[in-house]
This record gives structure tokens, C-alpha cells and sequence, in this order.
């Protein structure tokens, strides 16, 4: 009887309700990295949170998922992916009660570290989960789209989730609101999915995923330190120190192991190195200008948290469209005039974006979507280079590294970004006589202080403008060097770039979306 039921498969309904069950926990997971960029001023506040330790609250969930995606994969192939969804959604449901009523802004970020595990062990199963279930190709093919479509518009849905959970409950219920799609998930998994199939032959390897854990948090401290004033460093030397270990310690390991995380002459291939560049980047400058954007309309011009994300959120009108686009168009005209001709409309919507921030309403919201346009045809395409420029036999070491390119986008915008506006503030801002060398710090220090100290707020005013135009000249500059990078990168016959990408590997490369 069991031999009967496997051959036949899951139903047609079965099969598109275990669809549906992956994508909810994979919007979660998405909705995590962005849902705090409109409710982070608003728990800052409550939970007395310094700047450094508001930008912790954001980062850690993406440094701590980057660090471990490169394993889990191999440790799902190890212990079954159904039994990896479920420990996954296990792990984010009880790490989204702590952080919902976290009492002070430690146990916040020590909350958002475990909620990472969760999502690393559920953002490989996503995808193996819907491989196992749809054994039609088409039906396949479609199912990966879904995935992807979600996958870019939960990053533009954050904001506004976030927004509107502000707008009727505190701060909590951005992460409250995980528990119940949590449950019925997990419930639809047991109900649903396809039987787990372990392979204990797999080797997983954690002290490698150690290693690379070590060295982003050691990154990442090292740019918020420098950003700082004045700077700490001794922590900056250690955390440095312990950087470079860690990553030095991860690439010798690799090149040791049979069967590494990563494999590193894998960048040689022209496709894969395009489309790493063009994922991380992309992702750089989407979440850097969410980032920044709301944080600037929330705090300093007005806007309530819906407000400040239904704004950022004009670049899912361009983004959602130009993926659709970009991926039917692959075949025809090759992968480097939409990877690089992608990073150029960004590039210009990101200058857009500058000038419509001094005043231009209109002119920020046409940047903002055109942004959206060039961001979604790059990253539509971004998967399909590196999992298509993956040997045989690699796609799951591929397919890890095109989420951990994702993420390290977006970690690395929030590190690098987030300092950079506060270091600029810092610098740039002219206090008023009387106000305590301590607003210096950051804006939310800043506007702590402005009520009793008359010309404060109009001083920080006019210093986070320019730090937001400089940040946003640094996000034109990286989609510059993207633009170049890949362009340069592609060079050659783009003819047989769109025969060997778009044709000649369908299933795998819609499969990468």
C-alpha cells in the first residue's frame, strides 16, 4: 500500500496546499528581514534601545541566517526537509513570543539571533519541499515562480505590515502576528507534506558554519564601532581580529573538506559571479533606501508608520512587474542587457530617490519605482546565472549561496548604511548651545532631547538631510560599480549567454527563482 501511494503522489490539491503552506512560512521569513524599518523608532523608544543597539535589532537576524543558510541545506539533505521545516517553524514561532513581549532591547536582539536559526532551517526546506511534491515539470516551473514572487514582494511588504500592526497595536504584535501562521503551518506541514526522506550518508559540517557566523558578526561589529563617536578600539582590534580568524579559518576548512559548503572555484564562472554580484547589490540598495527612507518620513517629516511604509513600498509596483518581465525575456535577449541594464535603471532610480528627498514628493516617489523596475529585473535574472552557472551536481550549493547573497545584501546595507547616516549625522550636526554633547550620538538621541531645547529639532533636521544624501550618493556609487562589474564580467557573446542560460537549462533555472 505505501508503494502504491508513492508512485501515484500527491494530489493536485495536495500538492498546491503544500505550495501554500512553504510560502507562508517563507513570507515570514522575508516580512522579517523589513517589517522593523517602520517599527523601529517606535520600539528605539519603548525599550530605551541606543543606535548601535537599534541597528543590532535588525542585523542580527540577517547575520545570524547568512552565517548558517551556506549548512542547513546540507543538514536538511541529512535529516529529511520536512523534519527541518518543522524544527524551523518550531524555533520562529518560540523566538517570536520571547521577541513580542522582550522587556528590554538585549533580550530583543538575543530573540531576533534565535529567530534566524528558525528561518535558516526553513529557507532551503521551501524550496526542496516544492522539488519533492510537484513531480510535473510545468506545474514545477510554476510553483518555483510562486516562490520567487514572494520571495521579492515580501522584502517591499514589510514596511507596510509593519505600518499597519503600529497603527492598532504596540510594537509586539510585528512579531506576534508570527505565532498563529506558525501554527497552522506547522499543522499543514504534518497533514500535507510528503513523507521525510532522511540520507544520513550526507556530511554536514557545523564547524564550518561556525567559522562563517564569526566572521560576519565580527564584520559587522567592526563597521558599527567605526561609525561611532568616538570609536572603541580595542573591540574594534578584537572584533577585527576575530573577523579575519573566522573567515580565514572557513576558507581553509573548505578547501580540506570532500564535500565543502562552498566551493570556491565555482566564482570563476562568469554567470555565477554575475549573478552573486547583482543579488547582493540589488538587495544592497532595496534595503538600504527602505532603511533609510522611513526612517527620515517617521521621524523627522510627519508620517506614521503606514504611512512611511506605503511610501517605500511604491518600489513593489516596479519590482513585481519588471521579475514577471525580465524572466520571460531572458531567452530572447540574453542575460547581461537585463542583469546589467537592471542595475542601471536602479542606479538611476536611486538618483531619483536623492533629489526628490529635498522636497520633491513626486519625484522621490517616481525614483523610488523606478528603482523597484531595475531592482526586480536584475534579481529576476540573478538566480538563474548562479544556479544555471552552478557544475552538475552543485545546485544545492548554489542555490545556498544565492540566499546567503540575498541576505548578505541586505545585512551588509543595514551595517554599512545605518552607520554611515549615523556617522554623517554625528559629524555634520550643529548643536545649539546647552544641548549635551550626547545628541551628537544619532537622530533618536537627538529628538529624546528636542522638546526642551529650543532649535534642536530643526538642527537635526537639516543634519540627517545630508546624511541621507550622502548615504544615498554611496548606494549610487555600489550600483555604479555593479553596472561595471557586471557588464565587464558578462563581456562576450551574449548570444550564447542567452542560449546556455535561458534555453538550455529551463527547469533548473525557473526552479532558482
Amino acid at each position: 500500500m505505501r508503494t502504491e501511494i508513492r508512485a501515484k503522489g500527491p494530489s493536485r490539491v495536495q500538492r498546491w496546499a503544500v505550495l501554500a503552506t512553504v510560502s507562508a512560512g517563507l513570507l515570514m521569513i522575508v516580512l522579517d528581514n523589513s517589517i522593523l524599518y517602520t517599527a523601529l523608532p517606535t520600539l528605539t523608544r519603548e525599550l530605551g534601545a541606543t543606535g548601535s543597539q537599534a541597528l543590532w535589532v535588525i542585523n542580527a537576524y540577517p547575520v545570524v541566517m547568512a552565517g548558517l543558510l551556506l549548512g542547513s541545506g546540507t543538514l536538511g539533505d541529512r535529516v529529511g526537509h520536512r523534519r527541518m521545516f518543522l524544527i524551523g517553524l518550531a524555533i520562529f514561532g518560540g523566538a517570536s513570543l520571547v521577541a513580542a513581549f522582550a522587556p528590554t532591547a538585549g533580550v530583543l536582539i538575543g530573540s531576533r539571533a534565535v529567530l534566524a536559526v528558525g528561518a535558516a532551517c526553513m529557507m532551503p526546506a521551501t524550496l526542496a519541499l516544492i522539488a519533492i511534491t510537484f513531480e510535473d515539470e510545468r506545474e514545477r516551473n510554476v510553483a518555483f515562480g510562486v516562490w520567487g514572487s514572494i520571495s521579492t514582494v515580501g522584502m517591499a511588504l514589510g514596511p507596510i505590515v509593519g505600518g499597519a500592526l503600529l497603527e492598532a497595536f504596540w510594537w509586539g504584535s510585528v512579531f506576534l502576528v508570527n505565532v498563529p501562521i506558525v501554527v497552522a503551518a506547522f499543522l499543514a506541514t504534518i497533514a500535507l507534506a510528503p513523507a521525510n526522506d532522511p540520507h544520513p550518508s550526507k556530511r554536514w559540517d557545523l564547524l564550518s558554519s561556525v567559522w562563517a557566523l564569526i566572521g560576519l558578526v565580527g564584520a559587522v561589529l567592526v563597521i558599527k564601532e567605526l561609525a561611532h563617536l568616538p570609536q572603541d578600539w580595542g573591540l574594534i582590534a578584537v572584533a577585527a581580529t576575530a573577523s579575519a580568524i573566522g573567515f580565514v579559518l572557513f576558507v581553509r576548512r573548505q578547501r580540506r573538506l570532500s564535500e565543502p559548503l562552498l566551493e570556491f572555484s565555482i566564482f570563476r564562472d562568469p554567470k555565477f559571479a554575475s549573478g552573486v554580484i547583482a543579488a547582493s547589490l540589488a538587495m544592497f540598495a532595496v534595503a538600504g533606501v527602505q532603511l533609510i527612507t522611513t526612517q527620515r518620513y517617521q521621524l523627522l517629516e510627519g508620517m506614521s508608520p503606514l504611512e512611511a511604509g506605503l511610501l517605500v513600498a511604491a518600489a513593489a509596483l516596479g519590482a513585481l512587474p519588471a521579475s514577471l518581465a525580465g524572466a520571460a525575456m531572458l531567452h530572447r535577449t540574453g542575460l547581461r542587457p537585463i542583469l546589467t541594464g537592471g542595475l542601471a535603471i536602479a542606479l538611476v532610480g536611486s538618483v531619483l530617490v536623492a533629489l526628490g528627498a529635498h522636497g520633491a514628493m513626486p519625484l522621490l516617489i517616481v525614483g523610488l519605482v523606478v528603482l523597484g523596475i531595475g531592482t526586480g529585473l536584475a534579481m529576476a535574472v540573478a538566480s538563474i546565472a548562479i544556479v544555471g552557472g552552478a557544475p552538475p551536481g552543485r545546485e544545492g550549493m548554489a542555490s545556498s549561496v544565492e540566499e546567503v547573497s540575498y541576505e548578505f545584501g541586505s545585512l551588509t546595507a543595514v551595517a554599512l548604511l545605518g552607520s554611515l547616516v549615523t556617522f554623517v549625522y554625528s559629524v555634520v550636526v550643529d548643536l545649539p548651545s546647552g544641548v549635551p554633547e550626547g545628541a551628537r550620538d544619532g537622530l533618536p538621541e537627538s529628538l529624546a532631547l528636542a522638546d526642551s531645547h529650543p532649535g534642536l529639532f530643526d538642527a537635526a533636521h537639516d543634519a540627517y538631510g545630508v546624511a541621507y544624501t550622502v548615504t544615498m550618493l554611496a548606494i549610487v556609487a555600489v550600483l555604479a560599480v555593479a553596472v561595471v562589474a557586471t557588464a565587464r564580467t558578462l563581456r562576450g557573446d551574449a548570444h550564447r549567454q542567452a542560449t546556455r542560460t535561458g534555453a538550455s537549462e529551463p527547469g533548473v533555472d525557473r526552479a532558482s527563482q
